[in-house]
């Protein structure tokens, strides 16, 4: 049994379903917070909840009164895909409490849930590229310094590493953080460039693009990053202590312009582009070094963005449609 939390968000609901695919037994766990749209949330939830292997409990991770007894409630989980999270850099700004107590004190939570399941071989958990700040050198790599983050996401994010690798250390817990770098694809995130700027583009609405276009970002589609998530948990942490982080990414970033390019191929209109400047807390360039996640993980992202966008497009014109 595994249990993953975020079940109700866009990468959490993607590795559901394909750990059901793989046989496995899943319990999800989602607040269903209203970040963004609650029916997009409930509708991913929907379509797992038809599986008989798929069990969902509506829970804050942030309060250990309700995540705790999860480990007398089923004993029989061997592993913790921990992606709940409050998500966003530019958000992180205007609502710093949110940030602390899903990220913070949720990760805390979780480990606290983990070290308590006496089955459990490994903890996964979701960290992020903007660790990385606004580092220089590139490619991002694990072994960089990660000691500037320039958004309280970021700070609360590399925060989870210290504490999980603190866990590892005290309790012989194996943990591992995946650094994911900036996850598209059907069923995403609406608060997403490439959400927003399909919408725009469709309706015929002005894009903003920031630091007058000089931006680049390694997109990373979702079909990749489920499979060196499952491969990371199929791949317990060992070491002294048990913790390791990987990047994964697709190690090949767009400047967002040709990104912007490719959607308006995808959707067959012509996008109005608001040339701006950087916003606080981002960062100009993302860019994975995934070479451990190679060699350890056998991770290898498959699909470009020529491939992977159109799919967004299809999915995001059917859903739509249909809402």
């Amino acid at each position: 049994m595994i249990l993953v939390t975020g079940a109700a968000g866009f990468i959490g609901y993607h590795v559901s379903k394909e750990l059901l695919s793989q046989g496995e037994t899943v319990v999800g766990i989602d607040n269903v917070n209203g970040y963004y749209d609650r029916g997009l949330k409930q509708a991913r939830i929907e379509r797992l909840i038809g599986h008989e292997r798929f069990t969902f409990q509506k829970m804050d991770i942030a309060h250990p009164e309700t995540v705790l007894p999860l480990a007398t409630k089923w004993p029989e989980v061997t592993g913790i895909v921990h992606l709940a999270a409050q998500a966003g850099v530019r958000y992180s700004i205007e609502n710093p409490f949110a940030y602390v107590e899903s990220n913070v004190m949720g990760q805390v939570t979780m480990l606290e849930l983990a070290r308590r399941f006496e089955r459990l071989a490994h903890f996964v958990y979701a960290s992020s590229s903007s660790v990385y700040g606004a580092n220089s050198k590139v490619p991002f790599g694990i072994a960089d310094e990660v000691t500037a983050p320039q958004s309280l996401y970021a700070a609360t994010k590399r925060a989870d590493e210290l504490i999980a690798s603190t866990y590892a250390h005290l309790y012989a817990l194996p943990c591992t953080g995946l650094r994911f770098f900036t996850v598209y694809g059907p069923w995403g995130r609406p608060d997403m460039a490439y959400y927003t700027f399909t919408r725009a583009i469709t309706n015929g609405t002005p894009i903003r693009i920031f630091n007058h276009g000089e931006m680049w970002r390694d997109f990373t589609y979702i079909d990749d990053i489920v499979q060196g998530t499952i491969r990371a948990l199929r791949r317990p942490a060992r070491g002294d202590p048990p913790h390791a982080l990987y990047n994964l990414g697709n190690c090949k970033p767009q400047k967002l312009t040709d990104f912007v390019a490719v959607l308006e191929q995808s959707i067959g209109r012509k996008a109005e582009l608001i040339f701006e400047p950087m916003q606080p807390g981002d960062v100009p360039t993302t860019f994975a070094d995934i070479e451990a996640s190679r060699r350890d993980l056998g991770f290898e992202p498959l699909t470009p963005i020529e491939a992977g966008l159109p799919n967004f497009v299809n999915w995001y014109r059917d859903y739509h449609a249909a809402a």
